[in-house]
């Protein structure tokens, strides 16, 4: 386990995320370890809500670029 969600990646998130719901819907989280297991969980979750943020910027500014681009400046008229 990554402790820092800073280094952890989207899909090793996304695993662990659902290691720790399966082990909570089976019962193999005693009393005692559910807190950590729930803010393990929640930290796990704002990482991937911030990946998915920084992605979806990455991808509409290479979008915004590609389409201006392809814009073709304004002619100006022959005198």
């Amino acid at each position: 386990m990554n402790d820092d969600p800073s280094d952890i990646g989207y899909e090793e998130a996304m695993s662990e995320l659902e290691e720790i719901l399966s082990a909570v819907e089976e019962g193999d989280v005693g009393l005692d370890e559910l807190g950590d297991k729930v803010a393990r969980a929640a930290t796990l979750i704002q990482a991937c809500q911030a990946r998915i943020r920084n992605t979806q910027m990455t991808v509409q500014n290479i979008l915004e670029d590609l389409e201006s681009s392809q814009q073709t400046p304004a002619q100006e008229p022959q005198t």
